[in-house]
């Protein structure tokens, strides 16, 4: 049995993944610690969790990077990313209250999502129980600000498997399209009427294609 290793990202924990890890536990061995990641492991990374495995999962197996791209925030070489104004609003709205920085983020990632209203939901109550410390979400949002792996894109050799949302709000297809030009291994399918986060909204489409890519 191979491991499997699930990397969340901005705003949310582990639990994000139960959908998909309750449908993939009698394939693989889950864990959730990128840093401990076993060796020749298969590693999925989410949103800012993708862009840490593009650039930390030199020792796996396998990649699967969920709603990725190699640079959040737009260039003048870069325009297919998010204006610096958007993560400056989240800073600040983290600083005066996580929560609902927290809630409007949940909304504004499955804007476009036939499921919209369904995951709001579930991620919302994950908000409720729990969310990740003001320091945490501000060292996530520099990430996004500060992280640009174009250049380091192309060094990595891992067979890789982009998913994405046809509508993703936030990190747009042509981002993934760009990943998928110049990685050396990598294939980019679309989830139609998804929006940012895929696995969510289309769960069992999203296992069957873990295991079809594990081999």
């Amino acid at each position: 049995m191979k491991d499997l290793v699930f990397v969340a990202g901005w705003g949310f924990d582990s639990r994000v993944w139960q959908p998909v890890a309750e449908r993939l536990a009698g394939d693989f061995r889950i864990s959730y610690e990128l840093d401990a990641a076993p060796e020749g492991a298969i590693v999925c990374g989410w949103s800012l969790g993708a862009l840490r495995v593009l650039r930390e999962s030199a020792t796996a197996e396998r990649l699967v990077l969920v709603a990725a791209t190699p640079r959040f925030v737009k260039a003048p070489d870069w325009t297919d990313a998010q204006a610096p104004e958007l993560l400056d609003g989240f800073s600040a709205a983290v600083i005066a209250d996580p929560q609902a920085a927290l809630r409007r983020f949940a909304a504004l990632m499955n804007q476009g999502d036939a499921q919209a209203r369904e995951i709001t939901r579930q991620l919302n109550g994950l908000l409720r129980e729990r969310i990740p410390d003001s320091a945490t979400l501000a060292t996530g949002l520099a990430a996004l600000r500060d992280t640009d792996l174009r250049k380091s894109a192309a060094l990595v050799r891992q067979p890789t498997l982009l998913i994405h949302g046809e509508h993703d709000p936030l990190m747009p297809p042509a981002a993934a399209q760009w990943l998928a030009d110049h990685m050396p291994d990598a294939r980019l399918e679309v989830f139609a009427g998804t929006a940012h986060a895929p696995f969510l909204s289309q769960p069992d489409r999203f296992a069957q294609r873990v295991r079809e890519f594990a081999g």
